[in-house]
């Protein structure tokens, strides 16, 4: 009877839409009797039971007739695949058919029908029984629709949940401030779905101060005060400050209706920018002491929907406050390590200063090799080809890393005898000995005229005894200047010339006077037992006495652990006159040059007992491999090519060039720069250090950059630096 596709189809509200199946003879009646005893019914009719299961799924029927007393339905077959596509509540079937037994009405309902109606039809019936289907249908829709809000309800919130863990694992994993910082605001953006926000941080002047924000402008200078400066009293004029001095979230629906805080600011960069801003947020962060330490803010949220800007959702609002105690959390750890991180490398700092300002005529060596260090290490970070091109320090740790291993590389000499630092003559101890010689000298000056007069007294010729004691005076000089010369510590010393020093020290003179005397107990414990003869006693002009010596103590000795290879001097000291006067070159015995060298050892003793963090794990190796080399000649532990990474070798070329330019060391002039770079090419050339380097050091310009901030004017010279670039010979 209806005979328009289901599709064009137009059902009002009111209305209901049903499917029929019936044969031919009885459909039309039936379709009549429902449609009038229930009204609100539009009834399309089947009269071809394989259309119902294609119909069903093409149609948005509310309720299916079927008529089981006709022919070509197969009702037990049917309704387990009708309900395979719908469920029960979905779509109720009410079967049309003359009386059944009990034991048929059971079986049909069992197959998943939902009600029958007995024919002949009535009005009652059929109302009755299709309001109470729909009724269940129409509750399990909303029963549904609820149950889908909820879930989908919970999906949001369970997203939300889950970025909030996310957001907490990788804030505790990372160590930038100011990535931290973007992702705290971009995650709490996320989660508001807000139109944009801002981070203050809280200064140590106890002020808020803009620390990043999602606009790409430049951040304000002006920074909020938290108290007033006048009065001291807490400013709660502005809503950043109330949730900072209290510790309070604070809600803004409309800031152009807001009455509780000043909100001119806001609206003064509206008028500006053309913005309008109309929703506030304003979360405070304070980690587990309770202090705030920043505050989140947030501006116009956004309905998901539309895109309407609405007041901030309170169930949201929690979510950033979880996330804002998070933050907290996260950004006061970092803190508190970059504080640390800080804190350490300022006490390095001001050791390392110590150790200069302890010994002047070092120089500022501790200061400046740290800094030489770090240019060369970044213009080496910066090749981009070559041999170096490889190499980069990737994090900031790692620089630290780098950073606190240049400072350290001489923390040794803190251990270092200043005397053996500052030896500027041979003679030098805590004084120059030279002084004590003269004096001896001018003993013996005295002597010779005491004998002169003597001579004159006893009526001896007057001539001849002048005559001795300008010759004995003249030699006296001569002597007395050669050994002053040889003090010095020229640059080498002939056979000759040590053998006339002894010659010279076996020279005799008197003394009257105990020198066991006024001595430390140190010194005291050295004297031997033949040490005090009779007075007067002859002594010699120059010694070797065993009192000099100072004995190596057991405990003295590195432990073997290290993996120490040097040459170790038998005594700790040698302050014999004669065996100081006689050093080949330079003013260091071996005991003392080993004293000096000794302070690497030292170093790496005071490093082993430091418990390093991981991020700092190396180090000891960048503070205590500068004097090792690439031919495996170097000390403490004479490593080869093959141990020695590029920062040490970096630190290698810093420390070298830094000690032979500088101009403030006792026992040199500071060479010229040309002079230096020769000097450093010869030991490349000797495999001392590393080519590579030392032609970046000076390719990078580097090594001017470093002259013309410490070198005297007078050192600065014409240098070609292609004479000492390219393969060694």
């Amino acid at each position: 009877m209806n005979s328009v596709p289901l599709s064009d189809i137009n059902i009002s509200q009111a209305h209901h839409l049903a499917l029929l199946f019936s044969d031919v003879a009885a459909g039309p009646g039936l379709q009549r009797s429902i449609e009038a005893f229930a009204n609100q019914y539009d009834t399309y009719l089947l009269t071809d039971a394989e259309q119902i299961m294609p119909e069903l799924l093409r149609g948005n029927f509310d309720v299916l007739f079927l008529d089981i007393d006709g022919e070509g339905l197969d009702v037990d077959k049917l309704l387990p695949l009708v309900r395979q596509q719908f469920s029960l509540p979905e779509l109720p079937i009410l079967l049309l058919s003359s009386p059944l037994s009990e034991v048929k009405r059971n079986a049909a309902l069992d197959k998943g029908a939902t009600d029958f109606i007995t024919k002949p039809l009535t009005a009652n019936d059929v109302v009755l029984k299709t309001r109470n289907a729909l009724a269940f249908r129409h509750c399990f829709k909303n029963h549904r629709a609820a149950r889908d809000l909820l879930e989908q309800q919970v999906r949001i919130r369970t997203a939300k949940l889950n970025m909030l863990i996310d957001s907490g694992l990788m804030m505790s994993r990372e160590k930038s401030r100011d990535r931290l910082l973007a992702h705290i605001l971009r995650e709490g953006q996320k989660l508001l779905h807000c139109d944009g926000g801002t981070i203050f941080l809280v200064t140590q002047n106890k002020s808020l101060r803009f620390a990043i924000r999602t606009r790409d402008d430049v951040l304000p200078f002006e920074e909020i005060e938290l108290y007033d400066p006048v009065s001291g009293k807490i400013n709660d004029r502005y809503a950043s400050t109330y949730a900072a001095n209290h510790n309070k979230t604070v809600i803004i629906n409309n800031v152009y209706d807001e009455q509780r805080f000043d909100c001119s600011g806001t609206q003064a960069f509206d008028i500006k920018t053309g913005y309008r801003t109309v929703s506030l947020l304003t979360v405070p962060m304070a980690p587990r002491n309770g202090q705030v330490i920043g505050i989140l803010q947030f501006i116009n949220a956004l309905a998901p929907e539309t895109g309407a800007v609405i007041p901030f959702p309170d169930d949201v609002v929690e979510l950033v406050e979880a996330l804002a105690a998070q933050s907290a959390v996260a950004l006061d750890n970092l803190q508190l390590i970059e504080g640390q991180k800080a804190t350490t490398e300022s006490i390095i700092r001001v050791l390392a200063s110590a150790i200069d300002t302890k010994s002047p005529h070092t120089g500022h060596h501790c200061v400046r090799v740290p800094e030489l260090a770090m240019m060369l290490a970044e213009a080496a970070c910066k090749q981009t080809q070559g041999p170096l091109a490889h190499f980069n320090f990737e994090s900031e740790d790692q620089w630290l890393e780098f950073r606190v291993g240049a400072w350290l590389h001489d923390c040794g000499k803190v251990t270092t005898p200043e005397y053996v630092i500052e030896k500027a003559t041979k003679l030098d101890m805590l004084f120059n000995r030279i002084h004590e010689i003269r004096m001896r000298f001018e003993v013996l000056l005295r002597d010779a005229n005491i004998r002169r007069l003597e001579t004159l007294l006893e009526g001896g010729n007057d001539l001849e005894a002048d005559q001795k004691f300008d010759r004995e005076k003249a030699e006296l000089i001569r002597d007395f200047a050669f050994i002053a010369d040889c003090n010095m510590g020229r640059e080498s010393m002939h056979p000759s010339d040590c053998e006339r020093i002894r010659t010279i020290g076996e020279k005799t003179w008197l003394r009257y006077f105990d020198d066991t005397l006024g001595l430390s107990q140190q010194d005291t414990m050295r004297l031997q037992a033949d040490d005090k003869p009779a007075l007067p006693v002859t002594e010699q002009l120059l010694s070797d006495k065993p009192k000099h010596i100072v004995p190596r103590p057991p405990n003295k000795v590195p432990d073997p652990a290290l993996g120490i290879k040097m040459n170790i001097p038998e005594n700790m000291f040698n302050y014999g006159e004669i065996y100081n006067l006689s050093i080949q070159k330079g003013t260091l015995t071996a005991e003392e040059r080993y004293k000096i060298n000794e302070h690497i050892i030292e170093t790496i003793n005071l490093l082993e007992k430091i418990p390093f963090p991981d991020f700092l794990q190396r180090v000891p190796e960048y503070a205590t491999t500068h004097h090792e080399t690439l031919d495996g000649r170097g000390y403490p532990r004479k490593l080869t090519e093959k141990d020695l990474s590029i920062p040490a070798r970096i630190m290698a070329v810093a420390d070298i060039f830094e000690a032979i330019t500088a101009s403030d060391r006792p026992y040199k002039k500071p060479y010229k720069l040309s002079e230096s770079l020769k000097i450093l090419s010869n030991m490349k050339n000797n495999r001392h250090i590393d080519p590579d380097v030392f032609e970046l050091f000076l390719t990078s310009g580097v090594y001017k950059e470093f002259a013309v901030k410490y070198l005297l004017p007078e050192q600065i010279d014409d240098v070609d630096i292609y004479e000492f670039i390219g393969p060694s010979p």
